[in-house]
């Protein structure tokens, strides 16, 4: 293989290298520290609802407008990472992230707190479909799994930092706790970004990444246009299915009797094995490619939630949560690699942003719909259905562009 030589390295650049793989564990603590930003919301809720004295509603305002402030700046930061490398990115979010947790700790009503939070969610945008990004760019033969492992640094961060935050507002009072997060956080970031990332990835590096694109939109008989608005499409479908567990299992064991801790506990399962699932599917990716590991994991997401409707029982439910979360947890990541096989490099940061940012409207969307045809039936069978449904045309997408695919390759055999 060529190897690549750049001004600020002498020694030789190869994909897959050793410094790909150490920018690689960079990538995934960066991704673990600015991940606090989706979490801490969910711990600090109670603190917050009784200090503004407003309703469980209202108080959950400040998690929608961080997830709205995600989904965009995924966008926002992905094209500013296509245009100027990661560091451009890295160091805004690190910016945009101290500054909502400055403003959220001295904020005197709630919609100063919920606003606070909408710049939050915009830091923590750029610790995930842009690092996802810019470490495709280092790898070719294990290309799947490098994705997968960066976009496993969300569910690490959903592992670590509720527990350590409760700690903090215990200790200190939740202005305090999200005071230190902000200076803490925003300054880790950018100092990973300076020591670990500052180098953008050569340009014979991307050419000979992207010389293993196994296809272009064009081979689907798609305009790049048609082609990210169907994966867009299959992206909301399939959140919206994967969101009923994972939004609703704790108020579905309440429910049932067993008490919503047995719910917050298999949540917990559930990530753990959702970062299991990144993993492997990353390895299978690398052998069947992007879109045959996405059809994998959207079949295997609607085992899932037929076994959901077939069980109740507690250890079923345990059982039930992990399997789930085993196989769900590679379908976002999918969408990242298929990128890579069939948009060119340098415009990977727009378009997996854009999917990202479906995916997001997608749980929010799936999270909503559940709760609200509970509130038409009595019970979440239904949504479960509706679920079920929902990942049926997710699958349908793909499908038919596997077919579409493969007789593009009969075509021109």
């Amino acid at each position: 293989m060529e190897t690549l030589t750049t001004p600020d390295f002498a020694k030789t650049l190869v994909p897959d290298s050793g410094q790909a793989w150490l920018r690689l564990a960079a990538t995934m603590l960066a991704s673990t520290v600015g991940g606090v930003g989706m979490w801490s919301v969910v711990v600090a809720l109670p603190a917050v609802q009784t200090e503004f004295g407003v309703p469980r509603a209202e108080a959950s305002l400040p998690f929608t407008l961080a997830m709205l402030g995600f989904a965009l700046g995924g966008v926002v930061m992905g094209r500013l990472f296509d245009r100027a490398g990661i560091l451009a990115p890295l160091a805004v979010g690190a910016a945009a992230l101290s500054a909502g947790y400055l403003v959220a700790a001295s904020a005197g009503s709630l919609s100063v707190f919920a606003l606070a939070h909408a710049v939050i969610g915009l830091g923590t945008s750029v610790t995930f479909g842009p690092l996802m990004a810019d470490i495709s760019h280092w790898f070719v033969r294990r290309r799947g799994v490098a994705v997968t492992l960066c976009s496993s640094g969300n569910y690490i961060a959903g592992t670590v930092w509720p527990p350590i935050v409760q700690q903090a507002i215990a200790l200190y009072g939740w202005r305090a706790a999200h005071a230190g997060i902000g200076l803490t956080c925003g300054a880790a970031m950018l100092l990973i970004g300076l020591v670990a990332l500052r180098q953008k990835a050569p340009a014979a590096l991307l050419n000979a990444s992207a010389a293993t694109r196994s296809a272009a939109p064009a081979n689907l008989g798609l305009s790049p246009a048609a082609l990210q608005t169907l994966l867009a499409l299959a992206s909301v479908c399939c959140c919206v299915a994967m969101s009923m567990p994972q939004v609703h299992i704790i108020a579905y064991c309440g429910d049932l009797g067993y008490g919503v801790a047995r719910g917050a506990d298999m949540l917990a399962l559930m990530m753990a094995f959702g970062i299991a699932g990144r993993i492997i599917s990353g390895f299978v990716a690398d052998r069947i490619g992007g879109l045959l590991t996405l059809m994998l994991g959207s079949a295997l997401q609607s085992v899932a939630l037929l076994l959901y409707l077939l069980y109740d029982g507690l250890i079923s439910l345990y059982v039930i949560s992990a399997v789930f979360g085993l196989f769900q947890g590679g379908i976002v990541p999918s969408y990242a690699i298929i990128v890579r096989e069939y948009f060119p490099a340098k415009e990977a940061g727009a378009h997996i942003g854009m999917i990202l940012m479906a995916s997001l409207f997608g749980m929010a969307l799936g999270g909503w719909m559940s709760g609200y045809i509970f509130d038409l039936t009595g019970s979440y069978r239904a949504a479960f259905f509706n679920g079920l449904a929902w990942n049926a045309v997710n699958g349908s997408i793909v499908l038919w562009l596997l077919f579409r695919r493969h007789r593009s390759r009969i075509a021109y055999a």
